[in-house]
C-alpha cells in the first residue's frame, strides 16, 4: 500500500510539473525559443505529421499518461514498484519517438520531391507567370505530396491579396527549412525585384538533387548499424517487461539492490544510445527563417 502511494505521487508531481510548464507567469520576461528548441521542433513534427491542429503541449501530456499507465499496470501486475516506474519511464517516451520517426520519414519524402517543386515554380516563372500564379500552379501540378500546402496558400492569396502574409502562412504549414529558404527567396525578389530567380531556382534545384542523393545512399549504408544499436539498446527492458509478469522475479529488483542495478542500467542505456546518435548522426538543416 506504501508502495502504491509513493508511486501515485511520484507520477502526480511529474504531471503537475509538466502542466505547469505549459503556462507563462503574468509580468515574467519572455525568452525567445531558439529555432531548436524542443517545444518548437515538436510543433513542426506535429506539422510534418497532419497534426497542425494539435498544441505541442499535448504531446509531454500524452508521454506522461501512457508512462502512468504503464507504471499502475505493472505495478497491479508484479507488485513492485522500482520496476513498475522504470518500465513506465521507458514507454512514457514511446508517443514522442514515434511523432519524431513520422515526421522523420515525411521529411525524407519531401526531400525527394523538393526539386521537382522547385523545377516547377522557375518553369512557371520563365512562361511569365507572376509568383502567386507559379506557387498556386505547384498547388494544381505539383508533386502530390505537397499540394495540400500551396492549395491552402492558393486560397490565403484569393481572399487576403496579401502575398506577403501568404507566404507566412505558407512557412508555417510546410514547417521546413527548404521550404523556409524557397519562400524567403521568393518573398525577397517580390518586394526588392531582380533578373536573378531563374538561375537562382535550378541552382537550389540542382543542389537539392545532390544533397538527397548523397543522404540516401548515406542513410542505406548506416541504417543497419542504428537499428542493431537500438535493439541492443531496448533487448534489456524487454526481459525486464517480460519479467515483470512473474511477481517473484520482479520482487528481487524491489528493493534498494534492484533500484540501484536499473539506475545503473538506465543511465549507461541512455550515455550509449546518445553516443550512437552522435556518431551516426547526419548534418540537418535547422529552421532559421520561421
Amino acid at each position: 500500500m506504501r508502495a502504491g502511494a509513493l508511486l501515485g505521487l511520484v507520477l502526480g508531481i511529474g504531471l503537475l510539473a509538466i502542466w505547469v510548464s505549459m503556462w507563462e507567469v503574468d509580468g515574467a520576461p519572455r525568452r525567445r525559443v531558439s529555432s531548436s528548441g524542443p517545444i518548437l521542433r515538436i510543433r513542426d513534427d506535429l506539422v510534418q505529421v497532419g497534426l497542425g491542429s494539435v498544441p505541442a503541449g499535448a504531446v509531454p501530456v500524452v508521454c506522461a499518461g501512457v508512462g502512468l499507465l504503464t507504471a499502475l499496470l505493472v505495478q497491479s501486475v508484479s507488485g513492485a514498484s522500482v520496476v513498475a516506474l522504470a518500465l513506465g519511464g521507458i514507454l512514457a517516451v514511446l508517443p514522442l519517438a514515434a511523432l519524431r520517426a513520422a515526421a522523420h520519414r515525411r521529411r525524407v519524402e519531401l526531400r525527394e520531391v523538393w526539386p521537382e517543386t522547385v523545377d516547377h515554380i522557375a518553369s512557371a516563372v520563365r512562361a511569365g507567370l507572376s509568383l502567386p500564379e507559379a506557387l498556386v500552379q505547384v498547388g494544381q501540378r505539383g508533386p502530390e505530396a505537397l499540394r495540400a500546402p500551396f492549395v491552402e496558400f492558393a486560397r490565403d492569396y484569393q481572399a487576403s491579396g496579401d502575398f506577403g502574409s501568404g507566404l507566412d502562412r505558407l512557412k508555417a504549414r510546410l514547417a521546413d527549412p527548404v521550404g523556409d529558404r524557397i519562400v524567403e527567396a521568393l518573398r525577397i525578389t517580390r518586394d526588392v525585384g531582380g533578373t536573378d530567380l531563374g538561375l537562382l531556382l535550378r541552382t537550389l534545384s540542382a543542389f537539392l538533387r545532390e544533397d538527397a542523393r548523397t543522404r540516401s545512399e548515406l542513410e542505406a549504408r548506416q541504417s543497419w548499424t542504428v537499428n542493431a544499436s537500438r535493439l541492443a539498446l531496448a533487448a534489456p527492458w524487454i526481459v525486464l517487461a517480460l519479467m515483470s509478469t512473474r511477481p517473484q522475479a520482479a520482487q528481487a529488483y524491489d528493493s534498494p539492490t534492484g533500484l540501484a542495478v536499473i539506475l545503473g542500467g538506465a543511465v549507461v542505456s541512455v550515455i550509449a544510445y546518445r553516443v550512437m546518435l552522435r556518431i551516426a548522426r547526419l548534418p540537418q538543416d535547422e529552421r532559421v527563417l520561421r
